[in-house]
């Protein structure tokens, strides 16, 4: 059976944390950026974990080998 292929769009977009969760970066925080305030956009920059219930579809399908 040939090795599993790691779709690459999702490789770019999370990362495996050593005890297996996947952590991403928010979202909207490129533009319109006017608006949003200060506080804001100083939480958005902390990245965050994958919710549960995504994770495992995330894991299956997207990251083979994570």
């Amino acid at each position: 059976m040939p090795k599993l292929k790691t779709k690459k769009a999702a490789a770019k977009r999370y990362k495996v944390t050593g005890t297996g969760k996947i952590k991403r970066n928010k979202s909207n925080t490129q533009h319109i950026l006017g608006k949003k305030t200060t506080k804001r956009k100083r939480k958005l920059r902390k990245a965050t974990l994958v919710d549960k219930t995504v994770s495992n579809s995330v894991k299956k399908k997207l990251l083979p080998y994570a």
